[in-house]
C-alpha cells in the first residue's frame, strides 16, 4: 500500500480521513487528482458511501452528503461528464431517430466482443478464471441498480423494471437470486475480483459510469438507457461464457449464473426497450437522455472489452 501514497494522492487523503471519522475532510477540497486513476479511484469511494453494502463501509456511510465529500464529488464528475462527452462526440454514431430504435442499434455493435469468442474456444481454465473475476457478470449488483433507477417513474416502465427487479430476487426464492447465483458461481471457481487500485483503468471507468448514474437524480434518463443496453448484450456474451465453462468441465455450480443470465436477458432486454423505453418517446429530455446514457455504456464497454483483449488474448499470442 505504500506506492499508493505517493500514486494516488487524493485516493490516500479521501480514504484516511474517512476512516480517521472525519478528521481532515476539509482539505480534500483543495487536493486535485494526481491523474485519471486517482480521480477514478477517489470518486470510486465516494460512491461506495451512496451503495456499497454498509457492513463494507463500516460506518463511513455517515460522511456521505458531507459538505466537503459533496463538493468534492461535483467536481470530480464534472470532469467524468466532460470526458464522456468529449468521447461520445468523437465517434461515429449513425442512429435511427427513436430511442427505442436508437438503443437497439447500439446493443448491435460489438454484440459479442473478441474476448468472448476466444474464452467460448481458446481460454485455459486459469485465464477464464481471471477474466470472470474481473467482469463480474452481467449484475455488477444490478438489482440495486433496478431499484434506485425505478425511482419516481410510473406506469409500463415501473412495472417492467419492478418484473426485472423480481426476475433479480429469483421470483421469491432465495436460492434462484442473482446474487446467490453469483456467490455459488465464485465459490466453484475461486473467483478472486482484483482490488481496484490494480485493476486497468478501463475497468475503473466501467464501474464509475454505473456510480456516477446511481447517484445523479439528473442523470436518471440516462441511467435507464445504460442499464437497458446491458440486458440487451448480455445474453449472447452469456452464452460463450457457458459455452467456456462447459469445455472445462467446471459444473453446474459454476455456470449455472451465466445458464440463467443466456435465457432470461434477452427478454429482459425486449421488455425493456418496449416498455421501459418507449413510453418515453414523445419526451425529448428523456429519450434524448436514454440514448446518451446507453452510447456512454457502449463507450466505456468497449474500452474495458479492448482492454481486455490485450491484457488475455494479445499476451496469449506473444507468449506462444
Amino acid at each position: 500500500m505504500a506506492p499508493q501514497t505517493v500514486l494516488h494522492p487524493l485516493l490516500t487523503q479521501l480514504t484516511t480521513s474517512l476512516a480517521g471519522g472525519g478528521r481532515g475532510l476539509d482539505q480534500i477540497g483543495a487536493l486535485e487528482a494526481l491523474d485519471w486513476r486517482d480521480l477514478l479511484l477517489s470518486v470510486s469511494v465516494i460512491y461506495d458511501l451512496h451503495t456499497a453494502p454498509l457492513a463494507e463501509i463500516d460506518g463511513r456511510e455517515r460522511f456521505q452528503h458531507h459538505p466537503a465529500v459533496a463538493r468534492l464529488k461535483w467536481r470530480l464528475e464534472e470532469e467524468l461528464v466532460a470526458e464522456l462527452v468529449r468521447r461520445d462526440d468523437a465517434t461515429a454514431w449513425n442512429l435511427p431517430g427513436s430511442a427505442a430504435a436508437a438503443l437497439r442499434a447500439i446493443a448491435v455493435r460489438d454484440l459479442v466482443p473478441e474476448i468472448y469468442e476466444w474464452l467460448a474456444t481458446d481460454a485455459d481454465a486459469d485465464d477464464i478464471v481471471d477474466f470472470l473475476s474481473i467482469e463480474g457478470g452481467p449484475d455488477g449488483g444490478f438489482d440495486d441498480l433496478v431499484a434506485l433507477c425505478q425511482v419516481g417513474l410510473d406506469g409500463t416502465a415501473k412495472l417492467e423494471l419492478a418484473q426485472n427487479y423480481w426476475d433479480e430476487m429469483g421470483n421469491g426464492s432465495l436460492a434462484r437470486v442473482h446474487t446467490e447465483l453469483h456467490r455459488k458461481l465464485s465459490l466453484a471457481l475461486g473467483l478472486r475480483c482484483p482490488p481496484r487500485h490494480v485493476q486497468p483503468v478501463a475497468a475503473l471507468e466501467r464501474s464509475v459510469l454505473t456510480g456516477l448514474l446511481a447517484t445523479n437524480r439528473w442523470l436518471q434518463p440516462e441511467m435507464l438507457g445504460a442499464l437497458g443496453l446491458l440486458e440487451l448484450q448480455a445474453g449472447p456474451r452469456c452464452r460463450k461464457v457457458v459455452a467456456a465453462l462447459e469445455r472445462i468441465g467446471a459444473g453446474d455450480d459454476a455456470s449455472d449464473f451465466y445458464v440463467e443470465h443466456s435465457t432470461v436477458d434477452p427478454r429482459h432486454g425486449k421488455d425493456w426497450v418496449d416498455k421501459a423505453v418507449t413510453p418515453f418517446e414523445g419526451d425529448a429530455r428523456w429519450a434524448g437522455g436514454i440514448v446518451r446514457g446507453a452510447r456512454w455504456r457502449s463507450i466505456v464497454n468497449a474500452g474495458f472489452f479492448a482492454a481486455m483483449s490485450d491484457a488475455f488474448i494479445v499476451h496469449q499470442r506473444r507468449a506462444s
